[in-house]
């Protein structure tokens, strides 16, 4: 949370710069993960491979969700997921259609959301319940992994995301093995940001939420993340 002073320093320099950091960090420490969607998982794969020099690993399919995704470790306890349509799923479930359709419309890889990570998702749940943040979930949600395992956690999303900035909140299983352990490494997340034409409205909003993250002036609602691999620096957006 942010002191009153730090909070004003911060709203304040809105005015004067284009480029306000709520925290000290260069990205919030409760980063898990950030989607990369795409229509096609080996046209992503090779996006990603092109451009950072590593080879995300297949991860594996969403049961009922339609979707089949990549992974790429960008540190302890943070990775880089590529989400695209499974080609042999049979089911969607209603609710999952909306995201399937849209990762199909993709004519070229972008970030399409985040996860923050959660010890207790259910008192989280509770406590922006009781303030007035309206949710969906929580929901319990699984992977079937290509060595056989599935992994399982629990999370919800914000029924107010700002149109995407927002994360949505994530509780990993205790059995289950976090994806950044055993994903491809060598990359490392160096930044991950939300730009808007408005930061202090952003500000308020991730404030909300208790979500420290730097916030940047532009001329439209946007996810930025940089990641550093063999190849330099490479910025992902929205």
């Amino acid at each position: 949370m942010l002191t009153r002073r730090h909070f004003l320093a911060v709203t304040g320099a809105a005015i004067l710069s284009p480029r306000i950091a709520w925290a000290t960090d260069e990205f919030p420490s409760a980063l898990d993960h950030v989607i990369l969607g795409c229509n096609n998982l080996d046209h992503g794969i090779t996006f990603v491979r092109e451009r950072m020099g590593i080879r995300p690993g297949v991860g594996g399919v969403h049961p009922d969700r339609g979707t089949a995704n990549a992974l790429l470790s960008l540190g302890e306890g943070h990775y880089l997921e590529i989400m695209a349509p499974d080609p042999n799923a049979t089911t969607v479930q209603p609710w999952a259609a909306q995201q399937l359709a849209a990762l199909k419309g993709l004519t070229e890889p972008r970030l399409v959301t985040w996860a923050v990570h959660h010890d207790d998702i259910d008192a989280l749940a509770k406590k922006f319940h009781d303030s007035g943040i309206e949710i969906r979930g929580p929901y319990p949600g699984s992977r079937n992994r290509l060595d056989g395992r599935t992994l399982k956690w629990t999370s919800f999303s914000l029924v107010d995301d700002h149109h995407g900035l927002l994360p949505f909140f994530i509780q990993w299983s205790a059995d289950s093995v976090h994806p950044s352990s055993d994903a491809p490494g060598g990359c490392q997340i160096k930044r991950f940001a939300a730009a808007g034409p408005d930061p202090a409205e952003l500000l308020k909003a991730f404030q909300r939420i208790e979500i420290e993250i730097p916030v940047e002036r532009s001329d439209k609602l946007q996810l930025r993340v940089q990641i550093v691999g063999p190849r330099g620096t490479t910025e992902l957006t929205s």
